[in-house]
Order: structure tokens, then sequence, then C-alpha cells
């Protein structure tokens, strides 16, 4: 006959080995970093094929898990593609559609910019309150660039803001979150935050997303790798072709040839203004942008090696992405006839053979470098060519997780496990809508659809549509609208109905009307 304190006791007993078990449990749930740089583009990474640049740590990310040769940002700027990663919505759902701040409104301009909200809204549960209800430790450093501090949005630690200068100091912001000295080098200072918060927790899950600003301007690499960068470019053989080229707005009349060479010779920002043109880099030979893809190439090996040193390495989940295409054209419109040291300020990288920059819904804005590493589930050093866009990372983390779904937040995102695990996987179409005037050039508003090979892109101004096969013409250089209207008309139907089923905010004219003197899918 047992008596109260033998009872006691046994409830006491499993009442402490429920807590060990539960405990137990949230050790063993896997870790995840989310490696997210600023700006980075598709062929910015060595195993991505860049010539110039080197990212050994990336390269070896690569090597231990899967490369992904279709991934996509939902936009072309940062503040709403961000905002997808942690919601699971299209911007065009959230009305997050511009960066935040955006620019005003411009004379030469026929349309309104769409209307568009501030902040990402309180009521969206994002991926980090989602996994913060789960037991993860949530912690965000670098430009999470949702006009909040990213405490408000589920994360239990927050350093964020502008950068001025990637040199102590920062900005002003930074001089109080940040320690730091002078010589001391922004991305450098960043991973130590992030590393100092993964000792903390090492003995439970943590969710770490580290948003490097870099590869943002300023165009300021660290003064060693700028020096190492120097010296690898003076010993290299020139590249061939131009250095920059004009890229015209495609929503416009044609710009023969003739008349392109001429704007070409005549570098005058008033002149490219009115015509719609816009300077785009064609090779990778900026060396101060060199030293910041190194710098963070580092970053993620110092990470990673802090995550062995701690035996969390076969833990944690590590997903690697940029945010947008690679900004091969200015922030700000500047010419090319200037000294070099204003050009590598402003002209950051090449995308090719990807067609245009950050700003632009051709490949070069919007395809993003992406790989995935997840010990044990997944086979090392292989390539996926799913598509998969930014909605989908939070869908595919909590069943990564084994966590449940929650389709009514990631409503426009799919999982990719099958992906991963090398199944089945048909992600279906994808979305892009920009209803806003671009400070990377001077093309129109306008939205994109991928469908499989093929990807139309609509401008707002005159209804112009372009499409390209990407099996065949990754470049987009082969206009198939009018040789292909069948398929035209059924993507161009695609994107209306979708704009519909989101709400999409349109951008409305100005007065006098725009003239419809574009080409249309028939």
């Amino acid at each position: 006959m047992r008596t109260w304190q033998t009872t006691k006791m046994l409830a006491l007993c499993a009442t402490l080995s429920l807590i060990a078990c539960v405990e137990l449990q949230a050790q063993q749930k896997p870790n995840v970093i989310f490696f997210l740089v600023d700006d980075l583009g598709w062929r910015d990474v060595g195993c991505y094929g860049s010539q110039f640049y080197e990212t050994p740590a990336i390269d070896q990310l690569a090597k231990e898990g899967m490369r992904f040769e279709n991934a996509y940002s939902t936009c072309h700027v940062c503040s709403p593609s961000r905002a997808s990663i942690l919601t699971g919505k299209y911007p065009a759902r959230t009305n997050l559609t511009e960066w935040l701040g955006g620019r005003p409104e411009r004379d030469y301009e026929k349309l309104h910019h769409g209307e568009k909200i501030t902040a990402l809204p309180d009521e969206e549960q994002t991926l980090a309150e989602t996994l913060h209800q789960h037991g993860y430790a949530t912690a965000n450093y670098g430009k999470a660039h949702l006009n909040r501090d990213p405490t408000t949005y589920g994360f239990d630690e927050a350093i964020t803001g502008w950068v001025r200068s990637y040199y102590h100091p920062f900005s002003p912001k930074y001089t109080k979150t940040l320690p730091a000295k002078e010589g001391d080098y922004y991305t450098d200072k960043l991973t130590d935050a992030a590393i100092d918060f993964i000792e903390r927790n090492k003995d439970r899950p943590f969710f770490v997303h580290l948003e490097h600003f870099s590869v943002h301007d300023p165009i300021q690499g660290r003064k060693d790798l700028v020096e190492k960068y120097e010296k690898k470019l003076a010993t290299m053989p020139p590249q061939e072709g131009p250095d920059y080229i004009l890229e015209p707005n495609p929503d416009g009349a044609a710009i023969s040839a003739e008349k392109l060479k001429t704007l070409e010779e005549n570098d005058n920002s008033t002149l490219h203004q009115n015509e719609r043109v816009w300077w785009v880099k064609q090779k990778q030979d900026n060396v101060e942008f060199a030293g910041m893809v190194e710098a963070t190439d580092e970053s993620l090996g110092r990470i990673r090696a802090k995550l062995e040193e701690l035996g969390l390495e076969k833990n944690t989940i590590i997903i690697f992405t940029s945010d947008n295409g690679g900004m091969a054209a200015s922030n700000q419109y500047r010419g090319i006839k200037h000294p070099r040291e204003t050009l590598d300020s402003r002209f950051s990288s090449s995308n090719l053979p990807l067609r245009g920059a950050k700003g632009w819904n051709y490949e070069g804005g919007i395809r993003v470098p992406l790989i995935v590493h997840w010990p044990g589930e997944i086979q090392r050093n292989s390539t996926s060519t799913a598509i998969v866009t930014g909605t989908d990372y939070y869908p595919t983390l909590l069943e990564m997780l084994n966590l449940p779904a929650l389709p009514d937040q990631h409503i426009d995102g799919r999982s990719f496990v099958p992906a991963l695990k090398a199944e089945g996987y048909e992600r279906g179409p994808i979305y892009w809508h920009f209803p806003h005037y671009s400070n990377h050039g001077f093309q129109s508003p306008g939205g994109a659809v991928r469908s499989g090979r093929y990807k139309l892109l609509e401008y707002y101004e005159n209804r112009t549509v372009q499409l390209f096969d990407l099996r065949n013409d990754i470049g987009e250089q082969n206009d198939l609208a009018e040789s292909k209207p069948n398929i035209a008309r059924k993507l161009t139907k695609m994107l209306h109905d979708w704009r519909e089923e989101v709400d999409a905010k349109m951008p409305s004219p100005k007065t006098p009307p725009y003239q419809d003197t574009g080409h249309h899918a028939s």
C-alpha cells in the first residue's frame, strides 16, 4: 500500500522526467540561420559563376548542401522581398510594394505611384513569431528595413539601422547599439553580434535572421581585401566587351542602334532621362565591391566555425540567399564619364548573362542565389532546378522543423521540401507587382509572371508586354510576344487574374492621361 509520501515522490519524479523530456526535445529541435545578403546578385558568388569575387565559405556550403538555379525574390527591391520572407505573402497582397521610404514622383513620369503601406502590419504573424511560440530564441541583426524595430515582429533581440559607412562610426543609431571602435568594419561587427547570440543560446533552439547590409551601397570594401583585389585585377587579362551599356525603357518607342550609340556618346543625365535610358555595368571588376563580397563570405565561414566549435553544426539549418538582384545600375543616376572611384561607389557588379539590375523585373533584378544546408536530410553537393520564391521559406521551414503549417498566414508560399528531398515538385506560377517607378532606372512600373519556361513582363504606362523563353534565353534578348501570341495572352490573363485575386493596387494616370503607344499581346 502506497503512502501519500510515496505517491507524492512518484508524482514528483514523473514531473521531473517530463520536464527533462521537454528540455531534451527542445535541445533536439534544429536551429535555423537565415543568412540574407543585401543586393547580392545571382552571379556574384563563385559557385554561381563569378570569376572575380572569391567566396570559399559560400562555395563550401553549396558543396555540403543544395544549390538552386531558379530562386527568386518576390520584388526587385529590398523591403517588399524581406516582408515576404517573414510573412509568406506576396508584396501585392500586403500592399508593402516599395522599399520603405521610396522616392518622390517626378515630372517625366506619366503615372502616379500605386498606393502603398509604410510598415509591415502588426496583424501579420511572422516567421519569427511562430518560431518564438515553439520555444525558439530569435534574433535579427542587420538591415530589417520594415520601418519598425524587429522586436515588434517576434524577435527577442535586434540590432538594426541604416549604414552610412562600413567603418566605425557606422551611423548614429549603431553607435548606441553595436559596440565598436575606430577601424572596425561593420560586416565583421554584425557577425560578432550573431556569434554572441549563438553562444548565449546554444542550449536551446535558435533562429538567427542575419540580414547583412552588405553588399548595399555605399560600396566600401574592407581595406585589406580591397588591396587584395587591386593586385588581382592588375594581373588579369582585360575582359572582353563594353564596360557599360545603355538599357532603354521597353515601355516606350523603340530606339534605333544609331540613336542609342549617340546617347552612349552623350553622357548627359537630362538627355538620358528624357529618352528613358540607363547605364548598366557589364563587367565584374569593382575592387571595393569584391572586398565587400569576400567580407560577407568570411562572415558565413566564422558562423559555421562557431557552430562546429559548439557541436551544433549537424543540428543547424542554414539558408543563404539575397533580397534581390545585383546592383548593376546605380542607385541614383550617375553618368560613366567620371573618375573610377566615383563609378565604383555607384555601379557595383555585373549580372551577365542576366539582363538588367536591381530595380527591374528582368532576371538581373529578381533572380537570386539560394543555398540550403540541411545536414543529414538532403543530398550533398546537389543542384535543383525547382522554381522557388521568397514566400516559400515560411512553409518550407515549418515543414523542415516538423511544425504545423499556417496556411492562412503563408497563403502565397509553397513548401519546397519535396525539391530538397529530390522528389517530384511543381511550384506553379510565381508573380511580381511593382506599381512604382524605380530609382535604378527609368523603366515604367510593371509586373511579371513566370510559369514553367516562360516569363511575361507587363508595363503599366503603355501596357507593353514582353515574353521570354527562359529555358533557351536566360538573358531575355528575344521577345516572343508577337511570335507566340497565344502564350502571351494566356500569361497576361494569369497575371491580371492574380492581381485581382490579391487586390493589387495599381498606379493611376496623371492629367493628361498617358497615350497607349506600346505593343500588346493580341
